[in-house]
């Protein structure tokens, strides 16, 4: 299977991408779920969405600034840098300054930060379960070259579809912290960090068979990165248990 036309339409001679699309996609039915699930919180659809117009600009900038951050040579102009048509954006990155955003917002509403962020992050990895789908557009994101059957044709070369790996694993994500939020959590913070733990081992791994990864020296950025938040979302976790268990 090669990957299909990355243009979805054209308006006036603009092209649509997918990529965008899926994007966009993924950002509205995480808003939406987590509106919906806002009361299990004891927060508001109106909570939810104070914080959302805040954290989804700003983890897009986070993404593509870390992503441009990581590969500076390969940009010579403003316009290049702030481009993302044509893919570029770092979960990481987003992930960063999205929480950062969350945490800024819920203390100038004066609402739990980890309870809002408990909330949002299994519908975050809804998101990225149909975003990654625009990497299959884009022809991006894959792995080295393969046999195994469901491997995806890139430049002539049968290679592993990473893109489909993760998210598979980020759909099965959304699913059980969602269970998890509602049946298991004991403290506030808690499903963020299993979160932090859970997509980060996937990450590592699958980012070991990808052939575009960002570098740290000899390093693949996203290995370093996933093993140092698995070491902190356990940290994490211990310290909700400890200090902000939910009262019933």
């Amino acid at each position: 299977m090669t990957h299909p036309d990355p243009i979805a339409f054209s308006i006036a001679g603009i092209d649509v991408r997918w990529y965008g699309i899926l994007i966009a996609t993924g950002m509205l039915l995480a808003t939406l779920i987590s509106c919906k699930r806002a009361r299990t919180h004891n927060l508001t659809e109106e909570n939810v969405l104070d914080v959302v117009l805040w954290m989804l600009p700003i983890g897009v900038i986070g993404a593509r600034l870390y992503y441009v951050l990581f590969n500076l040579n390969y940009y010579h102009s403003f316009a290049e840098a702030i481009n993302i048509r044509e893919g570029g954006l770092a979960i990481h990155g987003g992930l960063i300054c999205g929480s950062i955003a969350v945490l800024c917002v819920c203390r100038h509403e004066k609402i739990s930060a980890l309870n809002m962020l408990d909330l949002l992050i299994p519908t975050v990895a809804l998101a990225q379960s149909i975003g990654r789908w625009g990497n299959f557009f884009n022809g991006e994101a894959h792995g080295g070259p393969t046999d195994l059957p469901w491997g995806i044709i890139v430049e002539g070369v049968k290679v592993h579809p990473t893109f489909l790996y993760e998210s598979i694993w980020c759909l099965l994500l959304f699913i059980f912290l969602s269970w998890w939020d509602r049946n298991k959590r004991q403290a506030y913070g808690q499903t963020f960090a299993m979160y932090g733990i859970l997509y980060s081992v996937e990450r590592f791994f699958v980012e070991a068979l990808r052939t575009d990864s960002l570098m740290i020296g000899p390093f693949k950025q996203a290995q370093v990165f996933s093993l140092c938040a698995i070491v902190a979302s356990i940290l994490l976790y211990k310290y909700a248990a400890a200090h902000f268990r939910i009262q019933s």
